[in-house]
């Protein structure tokens, strides 16, 4: 038999934040990406061009990528799927998994990369950074450690 325990039900103030959290996280996340727009990538295109340009040998097995991104294997795929049509990546066998795959950045996603980052870096401070007093990035840096390291402890749970 189940014990029922009582709903804690959020406080005005906690449902506030929370709102507030939610509402910032998605015009935050359109405004970025309508500012990748005009390069012709999307946030998830940018993400992963950021993982292979700071990975050794500008390289990562599929399955390390799709963990990263948080996409499934087979989201990951139709992207880079995507990617490679647009000459930003390319897929190489893996030499020691006869089944893995590496998701490579070309020289043409290097270029893209390095000419897209200062818009984007620019686009974050202007949406985000600079619309913060440097003690409120700590404090928001303090506040959203614990919640992250949860998320991450639970990645693969039910």
């Amino acid at each position: 038999m189940e014990t029922e325990t009582a709903t804690r039900w959020l406080t005005d103030a906690e449902q506030c934040a929370w709102r507030t959290h939610l509402e910032v996280n998605r015009l935050l996340t359109y405004q970025l990406e309508r500012d990748l727009q005009p390069f012709g990538l999307t946030m998830n295109d940018y993400e992963i061009l950021v993982n292979l340009s700071e990975s050794e040998d500008l390289r990562m097995r599929m399955s390390d990528l799709a963990s990263a991104t948080l996409q499934s294997k087979s989201r990951l795929s139709h992207q880079i799927t995507r990617m490679e049509n647009a000459n930003l990546v390319r897929r190489e066998n893996c030499e020691s998994d006869r089944r893995g795959l590496y998701a490579v950045l070309t020289d043409h996603g290097m270029e893209t990369m390095q000419k897209v980052a200062p818009h984007h870096v620019a686009s974050v401070r202007r949406h985000f950074i600079d619309l913060l007093a440097p003690e409120s990035l700590t404090d928001l840096e303090k506040a959203l450690k614990p919640i992250a390291e949860h998320l991450r402890g639970q990645r693969g749970r039910p």
